[in-house]
């Protein structure tokens, strides 16, 4: 595989659902309708609701926050133990139709953002921007591509068709666990729907105007993570990292992810109440498919 071809994770708009954690993807939205504030909560009222919100994280370490829809998709052990399953179902109808020497993908180590919250309203390491601007951590970067390299190559000379086939047959006994549509869907409207808030526009306009006070101009924060001077995935400039250094202070200054990620949390336990029954099915649907996937393993 090329270098040109290699999939760089970059902070983008978290579409994604927490079983993706380990990248935050590229992806599009189509806009919705926005809500908004008739007030805008003062320092005060936003650290308690940020307190309320965000339970017991690190109020300075948006990674360790959780929003009220993940409740509502699948966790990192739940996918682990499905792919696992699936991993050793595979095995074993490619070895069944002949391709002894196939072997499932390597897992992708974990690159970017961590946890649903992590990067999802940008950069917040002051000592990793200091270093990397708006990249990963250059390691992190290299063992994701290693990986990714080592994944891509199959020496068993399997056809397509056995491999789909075994593809079906796992799908029938072990669905991959995926988010619910509308907990998806939710998750991705509030990110949205957040940006047009009255707090989040004004905590907006404060950190634009802390950025252009130092000579940056931008609207929002993510504009400056998606400023294509700092697109190319394998070079770091001093620009870049001298943005992102002042991104962080700014940020910092306004309390920027606290703000709205209160937002944003309000906008989802306001879908959740309205959805409550047909989220509760789409969790008793990943439960399942956990609990088969342990009773297939342990049958194995």
């Amino acid at each position: 595989m090329s270098g040109s071809k290699k999939a760089i994770v970059k902070v983008a708009v978290p579409v994604m659902a927490a079983i993706a954690v380990g990248t935050v993807a590229y992806a599009g939205n189509v806009a919705h309708t926005p809500l908004s504030h008739n007030s805008t909560p003062s320092a005060s009222t936003t650290k308690k609701a940020y307190t309320s919100k965000a339970g017991a994280g690190d109020t300075g370490n948006p990674a360790t926050w959780r929003l009220p829809i993940e409740k509502y998709l699948p966790t990192k052990e739940d996918t682990r133990i499905i792919a696992a399953t699936r991993d050793s179902l595979m095995d074993e109808c490619m070895k069944a139709a002949g391709y002894d020497q196939w072997m499932p993908a390597p897992d992708l180590p974990e690159v970017g953002g961590k946890t649903l919250t992590d990067w999802r309203y940008g950069i917040h390491d002051a000592v990793l921007a200091a270093k990397r601007g708006y990249h990963p951590d250059a390691a992190e970067q290299q063992a994701y591509d290693e990986a990714q390299e080592a994944g891509a190559v199959d020496e068993s000379g399997a056809d397509n068709a056995t491999l789909n086939g075994c593809v079906a047959q796992a799908d029938g006994k072990a669905p991959a666990a995926q988010a619910g549509a509308l907990a998806q869907q939710i998750s991705d409207d509030s990110y949205l729907e957040s940006m047009n808030t009255l707090s989040v526009m004004e905590v907006f306009a404060k950190w634009s105007s802390c950025m252009k006070a130092q000579g940056y101009t931008y609207a929002k924060p993510m504009d400056a993570n998606d400023d294509t001077r700092f697109s190319d995935p394998y070079n770091v400039t001093n620009e870049e990292i001298a943005t992102a250094k002042v991104d962080v202070e700014c940020r910092r200054k306004y309390d920027v992810e606290k703000v709205w990620f209160d937002a944003e949390a309000t906008l989802q336990q306001t879908a959740i109440t309205e959805n409550q029954t047909a989220l509760n099915e789409e969790k008793a649907a990943i439960k399942s498919a956990v609990t088969k996937a342990k009773s297939l393993r342990a049958a194995q």
